[in-house]
């Protein structure tokens, strides 16, 4: 036992890190080695989805902050990468170009975006000078090939505004131009594609890979020189939901021009790494599909998710960070990495067994685990990390006034309880009508109704429509199909119930 005074010490030093992976600082040392970070690190995979917040710019992060050395040391694997945090915005900067840009043309444009970005973070870079000591004739035929897809070089390092500026210079210049003829008595039109174009039939096959050949020159010089130095690159790309207009015709465009060009830089030397939406790969190969999806596909990781095992590895990792709260529990570290029995000691040496005090309850973690789920079963590192800090910023203000007390746990079930109410007034606004304000108007007739449906209630509320739009309510997890009696029925997962303030119980008509 510890006064509660202490206890609210104690808690002051005590961060679970932020659910925002860019300012995660406790990102590296507390990092979960999921089987998508082990066939990401072994490179079987290519195209890694997974819904907001489930940990994919945490993993960008740690291949691209983290693991370089270590790559370059042993894989002989170089990172090079794209935007970077504050950066999406020059992307829509430039929104009345690439609203311009077709498909194909996005095509281009990422390839032509790419081939600078490695040209900027690995051939013109000091650090890897010594490795291209011997490249000197494949060096030259990759910047002659640069030079003929008419992207400048510059004696500074250039920034992401003017990459993208010339980038779409480029692509305006590659562009099919049409040309009129005069003849004796009449005049006609002509098509005239250029020297620079690729005159085969794939152009007008959306699902076929369109490149001009001077960019396909300069990929093929690319490849050599990396296996001249034994060298591999891979383009690590995330943020794509920050990039375009979401939801845009522009957006769509973009992404399935994104993954076409995986295909174009899939090779043993030459990789793009593309962290996706789950619901934004779902948009773009909806209604029309996406052919070339089925190339990617073989090189697509599972979707991030997170097991009861590993988010409790998570949390213990971030507790066992803080100095003060490892040392006051004897907490061994070595311990950590290899027993999830000890992992399991550690929790409830923090927190309560349960969260409500009286009757058969399930244990603090499972209760965590399951009321945190969306619709789909999906558990988010993000949802998480936000509850235990909501959690043990109540729990400080209640040790505080209640400072001549005492606790033999520094965060108990009533504090998890304010949290989840927090979280879920947060996932309402942050989640629900941020992120998907086309729907907010049928989301919002669920506002304070019942937490469970019958099939044919669900269906009175939404009318006519009602199977397209249950179909969207589950697909972004705010129904979850349950069986009642046998019957079908439909209920607001726990995550949600109090931001929409869903008080009644079952709902039969």
């Amino acid at each position: 036992m510890i006064t509660n005074r202490k206890a609210a010490d104690i808690l002051t030093t005590l961060e679970f890190g932020s659910g925002v992976a860019e300012t995660d600082y406790l990102l590296e040392s507390s990092r979960i080695k999921t089987s998508v970070f082990e066939d990401l690190l072994l490179d079987r995979v290519d195209l890694i989805p997974g819904t907001k917040g489930s940990g994919k710019t945490a993993l960008y992060r740690i291949f691209v902050d983290f693991l370089p050395k270590e790559l370059l040391e042993k894989r002989q694997v170089v990172i090079a990468h794209g935007v970077q945090q504050r950066e999406d915005t020059v992307f829509l900067a430039f929104k009345e170009d690439f609203d311009k840009l077709t498909e194909a043309e996005f095509i281009d444009f990422w390839c032509v975006y790419l081939v600078s970005l490695v040209n900027e973070q690995f051939i013109r870079s000091d650090a890897y000078k010594p490795l291209l000591s011997d490249c000197k004739k494949e060096i030259d035929q990759f910047k002659t090939s640069y030079k003929k897809a008419n992207i400048p070089e510059f004696d500074r390092k250039r920034t992401l505004k003017e990459i993208l500026d010339w980038t779409l210079v480029i692509i305006r210049k590659l562009r099919p131009k049409v040309s009129w003829k005069p003849a004796e008595d009449i005049g006609q039109f002509e098509l005239s594609l250029g020297e620079d174009l690729n005159q085969s039939d794939s152009k007008d096959d959306p699902d076929q890979a369109y490149m001009p050949i001077v960019i396909t020159e300069l990929v093929s010089n690319l490849e050599i020189l990396l296996k001249k130095s034994n060298l591999s690159i891979w383009l690590m790309v995330d943020r794509l939901d920050e990039l375009f207009a979401r939801r845009s015709t522009t957006e769509r465009k973009a992404l399935r021009g994104l993954l076409s060009t995986i295909r174009l830089f899939n090779s043993e030397h030459l990789r793009v790494k593309v962290f996706l939406r789950d619901d934004m790969l779902e948009e773009i190969v909806e209604d029309d599909g996406f052919t070339a999806l089925s190339h990617v596909v073989s090189r697509k990781s599972d979707t991030l998710r997170w097991s009861e095992d590993q988010i409790l590895a998570m949390i213990v990792r971030r507790i066992s960070a803080n100095e003060k709260i490892s040392e006051l529990y004897s907490i061994e570290e070595e311990k950590i990495e290899t027993s999830p029995k000890y992992q399991q000691e550690v929790f409830y040496k923090i927190f309560s067994d349960t969260v409500h005090p009286k009757g058969k309850q399930s244990s603090t973690l499972r209760w965590i685990y399951n009321h945190v789920k969306d619709g789909r079963k999906v558990i988010t590192p993000r949802d998480v990390i936000f509850l235990l800090t909501r959690a043990c910023q109540w729990q400080r203000d209640y040790f505080r006034s209640h400072s001549e007390g005492s606790t033999d746990r520094l965060i108990t079930g009533q504090a998890i309880l304010y949290a989840l109410n927090e979280l879920s007034r947060e996932k309402k606004t942050i989640h629900l009508e941020a992120e998907f304000p086309h729907l907010w108007r049928n989301i919002d007739k669920l506002s304070g109704g019942g937490t469970q449906y019958s099939e044919r209630a669900i269906k009175r509320i939404f009318g006519k429509k009602s199977n397209e739009i249950i179909k969207d309510l589950r697909s972004i997890g705010l129904l979850e199909v349950k069986k009642r009696k046998g019957e079908t029925t439909y209920s607001i997962p726990f995550l949600y119930r109090y931001g929409l303030e869903c008080t009644q119980k079952y709902i039969p008509k």
